[in-house]
């Protein structure tokens, strides 16, 4: 007797694998786990996909043809705003797959994916180009990036929003940025200056925090992983086994280095809003500080987002809470700000915020842009709905 399998089993398979990758991070998924969430066993999935890799890849590339489809139909801002947006929502996990997990694949594949989002941003650039021939080549192109990364911060969001209206906001949002000037000087508060070196510490000390720095580096870049204790030894001209003299396990060395990452988060960000006299003034002095921060801490932000997941369930707990905390902070001010907006509409346009500010940081060539800085506070003021 053959045994047909169910139609549309791959696309079922692959819908399974991205929520459960986009809530709990790729290695903490097993295909076991995702067999069940199928109803199928471990060996019935293997006769569809080889293994884990090949999952992501799929289901990234999904989500990826997606857009591509919807932008090669597109012919203005608008429809470029439509394109995006659906498919924020129709594939929401692939914000989070692409910036947290797609470096995880082998080096071949997240070659192709990157060519492929450099495709998919040609077709952006070319009818946005055609809309304001105006804008230089960089700039059209720093606009794209800045549209895809804003429907990206949707993957970021706990708890999905109502279909319909987050397709409204998220279009509203990417004709913003596509409008919006980049360069030249911004309205508002100047990215914070980088804070007055600390004085010179006790060599043990020093050695510890050069460690977290390191750590925060190399776990943001290749994953944690993919780092040994021999590669974060080297990097601070230590031995491997030497790291142990610090940290009891590398483990432990990642979640100090995330605590760290948030209290310099924190001490600068609100420390800014605090000192500002009024909400208008202070949701500006907040986003002023937040790209001060991102330009000289990338390495930080990213491994905040990227690495959380392989945090113990205790620090876990703790992230994701400071996370809640943090967002709460932004959604409130800017509601002070814009009372027309609700809550929903809030988050999504500061999670939108966060996923621009800390995608514009580490995006080659555009991060080496000398001014970067001035471009991410115009952008992001148009995100918030402040010009």
């Amino acid at each position: 007797m053959v045994v047909r399998r169910p139609p549309g089993r791959r696309a079922q398979i692959l819908a399974v694998a991205a929520d459960r990758f986009h809530r709990s991070g790729y290695h903490q998924v097993s295909m076991t786990e995702v067999a069940a969430g199928v109803g199928i066993t471990a060996p019935a999935l293997y006769r569809h996909f080889r293994g884990k890799p090949e999952l992501l890849d799929r289901a990234v590339r999904l989500g990826l043809d997606a857009l591509a489809d919807g932008l090669r139909a597109a012919r203005t801002t608008g429809d470029l705003g439509a394109a995006l947006a659906a498919v924020a929502v129709g594939h929401r996990p692939l914000g989070t797959l692409v910036q947290r997990d797609a470096r995880l694949l082998p080096p071949a594949r997240r070659a192709a994916l990157r060519r492929e989002l450099r495709a998919d941003v040609a077709l952006m650039t070319a009818v946005l180009s055609a809309e304001r021939p105006e804008l230089p080549q960089p700039d059209a192109e720093l606009l794209c990036w800045s549209a895809l990364s804003v429907c990206a911060g949707l993957s970021y969001q706990s708890v999905a929003p109502q279909p319909r209206r987050a397709e409204a906001v998220l279009r509203e949002l990417v004709v913003a940025v596509l409008a919006a000037r980049p360069g030249g000087a911004a309205t508002g508060p100047a990215p914070a200056p980088a804070p007055a070196p600390a004085p010179p510490e006790p060599r043990p000390r020093a050695r510890r925090e050069e460690l977290l720095a390191a750590a925060v580096r190399l776990f943001h870049q290749r994953g944690f992983d993919n780092v040994s204790t021999d590669q974060l030894g080297a990097a601070v001209g230590i031995a491997g086994p030497s790291v142990y003299r610090h940290f009891d396990s590398k483990a432990q060395l990642l979640a100090a280095s995330l605590v760290r990452s948030r209290e310099r988060l924190w001490h600068e960000v609100d420390g800014a809003i605090a000192a500002a006299t009024g909400p208008e003034a202070a949701l500006a002095a907040g986003l002023g500080a937040y790209v001060g921060f991102a330009l000289r801490h990338g390495d930080y932000l990213g491994a905040m987002l990227s690495e959380t997941e392989r945090l113990a369930p205790p620090d876990r707990r703790v992230a994701v809470d400071f996370r809640r905390d943090f967002l709460r902070t932004w959604v409130a001010l800017l509601r002070q700000v814009r009372p027309g907006y609700d809550a929903v509409e809030a988050r999504i346009r500061v999670h939108a915020l966060f996923a621009l500010v800390n995608d514009g940081v580490r995006n080659r060539p555009h991060s080496a842009r000398p001014d970067l800085g001035d471009c991410l506070l115009r952008l992001g003021r148009a995100v918030l709905g402040l010009s």
